[in-house]
């Protein structure tokens, strides 16, 4: 991700910016980062992803990554590349375009963003309180972790390829093997 400035920006500065732009920025901190450009890989395995988590869960949506996530924690604004809210969604009190009740984030890594969403975002994640599950998608290799809280601390668990994983907080299961599939006619 390439900071635009070195500007401090209110996130009301950055959702003024955001909503007159063609790029989708992240907020973080007080500054303001233009995100990466996906591959066809990604796209296609987010929207995998999208397809059947959507069909498979009940009193739950899922997003692609339009929905704009804020931490009201930390402030962080970013795109998730898929999101599950579970019931209605809560709305961002300076921003009715930000939600901040997410149920299941996945992340989809790439070269660009690998070390920021392994480590900084996942930390700002961790502290939304409705948040049950944070997937990570790995760009290169059949290798998903899905970090969850079911004792109230954040564990991880890896699956790879020829094995499923569970998202019990929204009644989904997905082959590891599935969704690097999406990705290989892309």
């Amino acid at each position: 991700m390439h900071q635009i400035a070195h500007h401090r920006y209110t996130f009301q500065e950055y959702v003024e910016l955001e909503e007159s732009s063609d790029t989708k920025h992240e907020f973080l901190d007080g500054s303001i980062f233009a995100m990466a450009g996906g591959t066809p890989e990604h796209a296609a395995m987010a929207a995998f992803i999208t397809s059947r988590l959507g069909s498979q869960m009940q009193g739950c949506r899922v997003y692609s990554s339009d929905l704009r996530v804020r931490v009201l924690a930390t402030g962080l604004a970013t795109y998730p590349d898929v999101t599950v809210i579970c019931g209605p969604s809560e709305r961002d009190p300076s921003s009715p375009t930000h939600v901040t009740n997410p149920t299941v984030v996945v992340e989809i890594l790439s070269n660009a963003t690998e070390d920021y969403d392994r480590g900084d975002k996942l930390e700002h994640y961790k502290l939304i309180p409705s948040l049950k599950a944070i997937v990570l998608v790995d760009h290169r290799k059949p290798h998903v972790e899905v970090w969850t809280r079911p004792s109230g601390v954040w564990e991880a668990q890896t699956f790879v390829a020829g094995t499923k994983f569970h998202l019990d907080a929204v009644g989904a299961e997905l082959s590891v093997d599935d969704v690097y599939d999406a990705a290989r006619e892309a």
